[in-house]
């Protein structure tokens, strides 16, 4: 009977922990995503209607 609480025990205890550490490990990859996205992204707005003739840029 204490065997089976004490095996009982130890699986949830590890089911909580794996899920801790993947929780964790998405949380890091999201904020990394953003951090990424607003490193590398662009910050100028190009219309591409209206009529507007495009401009050269050097």
């Amino acid at each position: 009977m204490v065997r089976t609480k004490l095996i009982l025990l130890a699986i949830a205890a590890l089911v909580s922990a794996a899920s801790a550490g993947i929780w964790l490990l998405i949380s890091v990859k999201q904020v990394a995503q953003e951090r990424r996205d607003q490193f590398f992204g662009t910050s100028k707005k190009y219309p591409t209607s209206g009529g507007e003739k495009m401009k050269v840029e050097w």
